[in-house]
């Protein structure tokens, strides 16, 4: 049976056309807004068309932010005027139309920021410089040191007086491509505006402040928020045959960011999950507990779709037996990493000698994913898809995450890896 899942998978391109469909004709899929909407009545209409006994919508609260005009120029008496690549972060507030012009201050981090003080920080745009550390092979952790320059840093500088920030792309890569992501603040600091700026830009601006330290930034962002508005989980299920109280959870992020196709941020997961149903059904596997494919909405911006999907199961009494979730981009599979210890974990690790043929051989334990990461307090277990990732922040939350990106056998070998262990964990009850 497995290798009847992964000659299946290999020999249909479904997937990989409904892949192509969401990257060119949902582009920008921010929750909320039309191109989100159509998402959701693709992977609904996708969803039926592959098999699946029951397809509905989950309505979930979204935010609404809007990116607007977005412009950045060095200014220096040296080197002249340049334009930066930038891409404005979610959730930041904007500028006036006017924008603002003000000196720029470089920092690593939150330390330094500090240690500078707002006498030298009060009215001048803060500049975090953090690479992401590429000796490190685990690209996820390199992203984890550098991304909450992110996250925090508009919060942190603005305790300081800071007029705005620009903060580098959280990537591996050394390329012209801003990479965008929320920006959070604390609920006692003034808003400020921040943008994200690409890794050649960031070095750059950085080699113009270390010989004229009088550089100045012009920056104007015009983005706004607006009231919090609606979209849609979109599920569909295979009904189990033995235990259909009992449900098994596959799924991916719909929502993407706006300037992106989010081919494999998260598109291509999602396909990867209604790919399970067209197996299932192709091949008349008849699950004991019944099987779910999940489009989770809103992931990108404040995860109302995971937790609303938890909490909706929790409500209904729903028993959440396992949950999958692929968000890691759709390169070559490596494995599965496992919330499980003791000799859940082992009996889990023993699946991997049906994977090994296809060469997919890393069941540890290990992280899973945000979307599902709310179903935790209900015992289910949680498991994270684990594809090479090598790559993936060369594309993560950038205008470089295009369809084009994707092989077809790799996110074919993903999809009938998830599909295959699901059927594992359901047959043998682990």
């Amino acid at each position: 049976m497995i290798k009847s899942i992964f000659d299946a998978a290999l020999t249909d391109q479904t997937a990989y056309r409904n892949l192509e469909y969401l990257c060119k004709n949902t582009k920008g899929r921010l929750p909320g807004s039309p191109a989100a909407a159509e998402a959701v009545e693709y992977t609904r209409q996708e969803l039926i068309k592959a098999g699946a006994d029951t397809v509905w919508l989950q309505r979930v609260p979204v935010p609404h932010w809007e990116r607007g005009f977005e412009e950045c120029k060095a200014v220096s008496s040296i080197f002249g005027v340049t334009d930066l690549s930038i891409s404005t972060l979610g959730f930041s507030v904007g500028t006036t139309e006017d924008g603002i012009i003000a000196g720029v201050i470089e920092v690593k981090d939150f330390d330094e920021l500090k240690k500078l003080g707002k006498q030298k920080i009060e009215g001048k745009i803060v500049f975090f410089n953090r690479a992401a550390d590429n000796t490190l092979v685990n690209t996820f952790a390199a992203y984890g040191g550098a991304v909450s320059q992110r996250t925090q840093g508009a919060s942190e500088a603005s305790k300081f007086g800071a007029a705005a920030v620009i903060v580098r792309s959280a990537t591996n890569a050394l390329d012209d491509f801003p990479h965008t992501g929320v920006t959070r603040y604390a609920d006692e600091v003034t808003k400020i505006p921040a943008v994200a700026v690409s890794t050649i830009d960031a070095e750059l601006l950085s080699k113009w402040l270390r010989r004229d330290p009088a550089t100045r930034i012009s920056l104007i962002s015009t983005c706004m928020n607006y009231p919090d508005t609606w979209s849609y989980n979109v599920i569909g299920e295979i009904k189990g045959s033995l235990k259909p109280n009992e449900y098994i959870t596959n799924g991916g992020h719909l929502d993407a960011w706006d300037i992106t196709e989010g081919a494999h941020d998260d598109a291509g997961g999602c396909v990867q999950a209604i790919e399970m149903i067209r197996l299932y059904k192709t091949l008349n596997i008849k699950p004991k507990r019944t099987v779910r494919a999940v489009m989770f909405m809103n992931e990108e911006m404040s995860g109302t779709g995971g937790r609303g999907y938890a909490s909706e199961a929790s409500a209904k009494g729903e028993v959440h037996y396992a949950a999958i979730e692929s968000d890691r981009g759709v390169m070559s599979p490596r494995g599965f990493g496992f919330e499980a210890d003791g000799e859940r974990l082992e009996k889990l690790q023993s699946l991997a000698k049906w994977f090994a043929p296809y060469n997919i051989r890393d069941f540890d334990k290990g992280g899973s994913g945000s979307d599902i990461s709310p179903l935790r307090p209900s015992g289910t277990l949680l498991i994270g898809y684990i594809p090479d990732v090598q790559r993936y922040f060369y594309y993560h939350h950038s205008a470089n995450d295009t369809f084009d990106k994707v092989n077809i056998r790799e996110l074919q070998m993903g999809s009938a890896a998830s599909a295959a262990l699901v059927y594992l964990i359901d047959l043998l009850d682990i």
